[in-house]
């Protein structure tokens, strides 16, 4: 047999090295967060923890842990005989569950009878969560990064994709948390991820990423909808050097109407989201915006929206929270398109770093 119980720390480092990373926690666990490219083995899955968990409550801890040892030696089987009798010898997953207990030994041991090279996650994935989020502030210091910062619609996101596709650093924190940001950034069919998967996901991305380069990024408030970017991260945000992006308003208007054609499609969901703004704008100004998306008049309603509510101190709140943002360099988009956003990519990557 050939268990290797392994702590969490040197388990975050050695990620890549495995062959698998396999969390024999049930399916509902593993979808509230889970380590980088871990795969699904429930030992128990929902249901079966449910009741296991209910016999151990009410009946007896041995009358549950005898159900619970037969529908995990199921589940193994099943598992074993659908995943593992393609894997050569020299396979070698890491196994986790809640605490590094029961369910990840169970398989663990199966496994390693078998003949595989067998890593166990000491302490389990809270142990890595700890880990995690002791290393992330750390991933942050190496890094050196520079804002895009500019009103709402004057292409942000285009800029950052144009970014990557010239072959830069870029850290979408909205990709991340699947929300774009504003009270309007909700995304239809989207739903965020949970805090600790948000976590997870922004510290993967930095241990990709080459100190050597710069990172680019969005600026964000603390939060994206209703995720918080990490502490460190946010304050690094605001203390590096910084973009000013600015496109015309005729333009900002066309590209929120593009980038948001669900709102001018489903006119009862964007009557809710305005809604939300009812306590800053006052109902009968929000009343007026959504009886003009009713009738199907949305593009003053957006008009309005940049104006009046988005544009009001937009400067004043960015060099209130980003230290750098009267130093920044303006880069003017000729229009909304990506080949316009290509054209700043290419001269953003062309020119000196600064410091």
């Amino acid at each position: 047999m050939s268990l290797h119980p392994l702590p969490a720390a040197e388990a975050l480092a050695r990620l890549a090295s495995f062959s698998a990373i396999i969390d024999a926690r049930s399916e509902g666990e593993h979808a509230e967060d889970h380590l980088p490219l871990a795969v699904n083995w429930p030992s128990l899955n929902n249901a079966e923890r449910v009741r296991v968990g209910t016999l151990y409550k009410q009946v007896s801890p041995f009358e549950a842990q005898k159900i619970g040892a037969a529908l995990v030696a199921r589940n193994i089987a099943g598992h074993i005989e659908r995943e593992v009798m393609d894997k050569p010898k020299n396979w070698q997953p890491l196994i986790y569950c809640w605490r590094g207990g029961k369910r990840s030994n169970s398989l663990a041991l199966i496994l390693g009878q078998i003949g595989f090279r067998v890593h166990l996650l000491e302490g389990g994935y809270k142990a890595f969560r700890a880990a995690m989020l002791a290393d992330l502030p750390l991933q942050v210091a190496r890094l050196a990064f520079r804002v895009i910062c500019g009103p709402t619609g004057s292409g942000k996101t285009r800029l950052l994709q144009a970014l990557v596709e010239a072959g830069a650093q870029v850290l979408d924190l909205e990709a991340l948390a699947s929300h774009r940001s504003s009270v309007l950034g909700v995304i239809p069919g989207q739903p965020q991820p949970t805090q600790k998967r948000f976590d997870t996901l922004v510290w993967d991305a930095l241990r990709g990423f080459d100190p050597a380069r710069p990172v680019f990024v969005e600026a964000e408030s603390k939060k994206v909808g209703n995720l918080t970017v990490p502490e460190s991260l946010i304050l690094a945000m605001r203390a590096s050097p910084c973009f000013l992006l600015q496109l015309t308003d005729d333009e900002r208007v066309a590209l929120l109407l593009e980038d948001y054609a669900f709102f001018a499609n489903d006119a009862a969901f964007f009557c809710q989201r305005l809604d939300a703004l009812t306590t800053l704008r006052g109902k009968a100004v929000v009343e007026g915006w959504k009886a003009q998306v009713r009738t199907g008049n949305v593009e003053p309603v957006v008009r309005e929206l940049l104006l009046r509510h988005y544009d009001p101190g937009y400067a004043a709140s960015t060099r209130r929270n980003f230290a750098r943002f009267d130093q920044a360099e303006v880069l003017v988009a000729r229009d909304r398109s990506m080949e316009a956003m290509r054209e700043l990519a290419r001269g953003l990557l062309a020119a000196p770093a600064g410091p």
